[in-house]
């Protein structure tokens, strides 16, 4: 059956927002040079917008061009045009991410590193802090009072009384009032020699005194609490009524594995220079964490017992782990706490933990007095836990509980007060994210994609009702930000060829307002070739697969095109999107190779994101099985409906893309004829941990996952044309891996391979000449390889 493709409407965008191309210049012929030039000359995005809090303009930085730096700019409701900031302004202007009271009348800014406070009525803005530690995480408290972290230690700042200081230090030590271990040789000198008994008397009792003048008149500072010295603070959360806290540890001896060194030919100093990278995967688990509640009316401190989480003491990979003759686990899985939420009177803490393994994940509620963990929602997967869509905290009520889960096979918002069950309050093939919950504690707003998975709109939720609106009718919103009187929404928006930009709604809903453009007149005269939006049926049982198709726009009847297949990076990644492309310089090309003769397909494969939770585990033991199903079936799709020619295939794509091109390259060479491979990765065992190890386990234990799914095993399938290309001073997916290959494809003697090194370039190539010799290779080995 023939694909679908959506139609053209859904391309241009509504007629509120910008329009994607001028109608009165003239194209210019679109040239390699200019397409992997700095992205300058295309405008900068639009980024980090955020709004001023009396309401009238927003805030947003941009890039400079040729330069990492950014400025900020400023954009005014009542049409006043967009102005950069100079340094003077900068002193008085808001900064993102604001906390506000339960009033909503003041509200907490970080800023450059230090703590600011906004009255809102007045526009009175006070800064509370000014040092040269890094203070973040600030809150009200339930008094009235402000907390802050600056380092490891929370402080709490008095705004009437102008007074700040720590409320407790922790401290990992033994603590010095600790009676000794017994020892009958102490106890005889203490009872016999009198001078030591008196000094030591005299010694307890100087600290009881210092223990009372910390804590003052208003026995607001406790002494240290001292947590031993065989632990590590991993992190720590004060409650907002500041009569206790949760602490995270983990051992101190924990060993993170044994770090790689990465050379670096061409440096500054002339010389050969190192630079050390990270641990392999399995190379040391990471270390389990524990939780301690410390009671500050009294400094008593309490270790909360993991078992009381369900399926704990439950090993997902005793089979994996048998099989491979390895040691059944001892005692309950290891877990990391992820984040800790406190109600907003501090009566109640949530706290998210997940396994070591990641196959479950817990939200546990912990009450100071209860003293233990009470699960309240346990996420399980055979494969692994999403490292998106893990929101949570409290409803204004300080008693319901909110999270997102995947757990009915997509990203939706389920509540849950006390031990009453969850509610689930969206429902559906599609995902919500991005939840903000409205100050009264009636509406979430968020984003979903639920007329097809590349159309992202804002949507508002009423709790009551569960009837979830539509505000926005973009397709490519990237996020946004509810105003401080929650009656408008900043809206962050793109389109295909049109990079990030700002934009005004009603927090109703109704007529958009776009605020910025910042595309460059070189730019918008490019008439820019439209991507199709089209689903390829699956072969597989796979159902549809999403792509973008780049093709004339009338085939030639009887001809038959070279077929370019892209694939993108990072697996778990959306590309078939109405958004800017992460990916916009190969938009651009694929535009160039439509005009010399090729018919291109971007495709969504089975580990993308955007689909749902079956969609990316399918992967799970077997990278790159899926996915090339997914790229032959497009193959079928294209030469049966496309006029693509079978005989003439190229793939490329970098770092998962290149891991994906080798795939295509080593176990399907009959159908592939050419490749390029970029920073690639060609030996899952030499890749990180957090990632790997979340799909096909650790080498250990599951080494024939890993002999399925790394190319290197795979290598002598190659025959035809391949380009393997890679920065030199890359640490993510480490040159070594190329370099291991290469010499791999010696050994085999294979031929019309060629590895290009970009001695300057780390994962992501930031230089245009280097982005320009890289492409012009991919397409010099299509115009050899496919023509």
């Amino acid at each position: 059956m023939p694909a679908c493709l959506l139609p053209a409407l859904l391309l241009s965008g509504p007629a509120h927002a910008l329009s994607p191309l001028p109608t009165n210049v003239e194209s210019k012929p679109l040239q390699l040079e200019q397409i992997m030039a700095d992205p300058a000359w295309i405008g900068a995005p639009v980024e980090s917008p955020h709004w001023s809090l009396d309401g009238r303009s927003a805030l947003f930085q941009l890039k400079r061009a040729d330069s990492p730096l950014r400025d900020l700019h400023r954009v005014g409701f009542d049409g006043t045009a967009m102005v950069k900031l100079d340094d003077a302004a900068l002193a008085t202007v808001d900064a993102p991410n604001p906390v506000f009271d339960a009033s909503g009348r003041q509200a907490l800014l970080i800023r450059d590193g230090d703590v600011f406070v906004r009255d809102l009525a007045s526009g009175t803005l006070r800064q509370l802090t000014r040092s040269e530690i890094i203070e973040s995480q600030p809150d009200f408290m339930a008094d009235g009072r402000v907390m802050y972290r600056a380092g490891a230690d929370w402080i709490v700042h008095d705004l009437n009384a102008g007074l700040a200081g720590p409320l407790v230090l922790l401290k990992v030590e033994k603590d010095p009032a600790e009676a000794p271990k017994a020892d009958d040789l102490r106890d005889m000198q203490l009872r016999l020699i009198a001078t030591l008994a008196r000094e030591k008397a005299w010694r307890d009792g100087q600290r009881e005194r210092d223990a009372e003048l910390r804590r003052g008149v208003s026995g607001r500072q406790l002494p240290p609490v001292f947590l031993g010295d065989s632990i590590a603070i991993s992190d720590s959360a004060l409650s907002p009524d500041g009569r206790w806290m949760l602490v995270v540890t983990q051992p101190k001896s924990a060993e993170p594995g044994r770090a790689g060194k990465m050379p670096k030919y061409v440096t500054e100093s002339g010389y050969e220079e190192s630079e050390d990278v990270r641990p392999r995967v399995g190379r040391n688990l990471p270390a389990g964490q524990a939780l301690v509640l410390v009671d500050l009316t009294d400094g008593s401190q309490h270790p909360l017992d993991l078992k009381a989480l369900p399926g704990i003491e439950i090993d997902p990979l005793a089979e994996l782990r048998a099989a491979a003759g390895k040691d059944p686990l001892k005692g309950p899985r290891d877990v990391r706490v992820n984040a800790i939420e406190f109600s907003a009177d501090g009566a109640q803490a949530a706290v998210m933990l997940r396994s070591v393994d990641n196959k479950d994940r817990w939200i546990a509620v912990v009450e100071r007095s209860g003293r233990r963990l009470d699960s309240r929602h346990r996420l399980t997967d055979p494969a692994w836990i999403n490292w998106s869509f893990n929101e949570f905290g409290w409803l204004p009520d300080g008693q319901t509980l909110w999270y997102l889960s995947e757990e009915d096979g997509y990203s939706h918002l389920y509540t849950r007060r006390g031990d009453a069950r969850a509610r689930q309050h969206t429902e559906g093939r599609f995902e919500f994210s991005e939840p903000v919950i409205s100050r009264d504690g009636r509406h979430v707003y968020g984003l979903a994609n639920q007329a097809w998975p590349g159309k992202y709109e804002v949507v508002k939720l009423d709790l009551r009702s569960n009837r979830l609106s539509t505000l926005t009718d973009l397709g490519g919103v990237e996020g946004f930000v509810l105003s401080p009187d929650e009656k408008q929404l900043l809206v962050h928006y793109s389109q295909p060829h049109l990079p990030q930009q700002l934009g005004l709604i009603s927090a109703e809903g109704g007529a958009f307002r776009s605020l910025t453009d910042t595309r460059s007149a070189d730019f918008r005269a490019q008439a820019w070739l439209q991507p199709e939006f089209v689903q390829v049926p699956s072969k597989h049982g796979a159902g549809t697969v999403w792509g973008k198709l780049y093709r004339p726009t009338t085939l030639e009847p009887g001809k038959r095109y070279p077929i370019a297949l892209f694939v993108h990076g990072a697996g778990y990644l959306q590309n078939v999107h109405q958004r800017w492309p992460n990916y916009f310089r190969e938009q651009m090309f694929h535009q160039l190779l439509v005009e010399n003769g090729y018919i291109v397909l971007d495709l969504d494969f089975r580990a993308s994101a955007g689909y749902g939770r079956d969609w990316r585990t399918a992967i799970y033991r077997q990278m790159g099985h899926p996915e090339l199903e997914d790229y032959l079936d497009g193959i079928d799709w294209l030469v049966e409906h496309q006029q693509g020619d079978r005989g003439k295939v190229g793939i490329y794509g970098g770092s998962y893309g290149g891991f994906m091109a080798f795939m295509a390259m080593f176990r399907a060479p009959e159908a592939f004829h050419a490749g390029a491979a970029l920073r690639p990765v060609t030996d899952w065992s030499q890749y990180n941990h957090p990632y790997t190890a979340n799909i096909l386990n650790t080498p250990d234990i599951d080494p024939e996952a890993y002999a399925k799914s790394s190319p290197i095993e795979l290598a002598e399938g190659l025959q035809g044309h391949l380009l393997i290309s890679h920065g030199m001073i890359d640490d993510n997916v480490l040159y070594q891996d190329s370099i291991r290959l290469a010499q791999r494809l010696i050994e085999l003697r294979k031929d019309n391979w060629e590895l290009a090194s970009y001695p300057l370039e780390r994962h992501g190539y930031v230089h245009p000449e280097a982005w320009f010799d890289q492409y012009r290779r991919i397409f010099k080995l299509f115009e050899r390889a496919l023509k």
